[in-house]
């Protein structure tokens, strides 16, 4: 008798025991399961966030970009337009937004040097973002109107030392970086000019040199392309050491003799807390996106310049750009040229 009860007692912890491995096992592989759910990506539709205004040529890199980019993945990427602050006020949406790899934002020049510099938004911090990639560089160039009086660089030159502060040159912000180039371009070249700012990016400025409310823009030639090629506007020189391949025709100052290259480029962020796994994703989504055919074919298109560069190698060239620029910026106001 009391070996038949010890034999149904070990019965019992026998069965116990089993009971608890397979309720352990169907834990774990539960667990699991969640995890693998939960760490696919992309799982909804990722917000892309442009801070300027619609119809501008990095407007369209945006939009393009990432309608390649969400072919072969199961959602869309759809783009939203917040303007303000020199693309301060968009940014800082992405700055405070759930760090998931659903919100991502466009970085360019005033993103990172102009609005950190001037302190223009409370709260905006880049060691708040990381740079997934940059798409595209662009240098700055002048553009006029088919019909303008300046057939040529010295052209401008001679009628603004003639007529000093009467020519409008379109920019797109106060010390934005068409503005910071103007005013370097003015030292240079002993010149002044009536600098406009247009808010919104290019689109503004088209209909400011298409309206005659300017004579000259200071933006890309990739930024007018479409104006330029329905044969309403030119390029007049472009800041750069080497022509454009879309618009070969047009001279840059490297090669009349003056050393003064500037521009921006185009570069895609995140929250600086998203995971890398999250980080990972999104830059092969991209990188795939880049090098197609149809994109790249694109680019040359329009005549913007690729130049794409991956995320460690961007947050690093970010880096030295501020470097370099703050330093130009602190010595225009040690100059009396621009003021903090």
């Amino acid at each position: 008798m009391d070996l038949e009860k010890i034999k149904s007692k070990e019965d019992f912890k026998v069965k116990v025991k089993l009971k608890l491995i397979i309720i352990c096992v169907l834990l774990i592989f539960s667990i699991a399961t969640f995890m693998g759910i939960a760490s696919e990506f992309p799982e909804k539709d990722i917000r892309m966030i442009f801070p300027w205004g619609a119809g501008g040529g990095g407007d369209a890199i945006t939009r393009m970009i990432s309608k390649i980019a969400e072919k072969p993945i199961p959602v869309s990427i759809y783009v939203e337009n917040i303007t303000g602050a020199m693309s301060g006020n968009g940014l800082l949406e992405v700055m405070r937004a759930k760090p998931d790899g659903y919100t991502l934002g466009i970085a360019a020049y005033d993103s990172v040097i102009s609005v950190p510099w001037k302190k223009l938004v409370p709260g905006y911090d880049l060691e708040k973002l990381t740079l997934i990639c940059r798409l595209t560089s662009e240098a700055d160039a002048l553009i006029v109107a088919k019909d303008s009086r300046f057939k040529t660089f010295d052209d401008l030159i001679n009628a603004a030392k003639e007529e000093p502060g009467q020519i409008n040159v379109a920019i797109q912000n106060l010390g934005s970086r068409q503005n910071i180039a103007m005013l370097m371009f003015e030292d240079k070249f002993g010149v002044k000019f009536n600098q406009i700012a247009y808010t919104g990016g290019s689109g503004p400025q088209k209909e400011a040199l298409l309206s005659g409310e300017t004579e000259v823009i200071c933006t890309s030639l990739g930024d007018f392309a479409p104006i330029i090629n329905s044969g309403n506007a030119r390029g007049l020189v472009e800041f750069s050491e080497k022509r454009n391949v879309k618009f070969s025709d047009v001279p840059t100052l490297k090669e009349l003799g003056h050393d003064f290259v500037i521009g921006s480029f185009i570069a895609v962020a995140v929250p600086s807390e998203t995971p890398a796994k999250i980080l990972a994703e999104l830059e092969k989504i991209f990188d795939d996106a880049y090098h197609t055919d149809e994109f790249l074919d694109w680019l040359n298109e329009v005549g913007v310049t690729s130049a794409w560069l991956n995320s460690e190698e961007v947050n690093q060239w970010v880096k030295e750009i501020q470097t370099k620029y703050f330093g130009i910026l602190d010595m225009l106001v040690e100059q009396g040229i621009i003021e903090e």
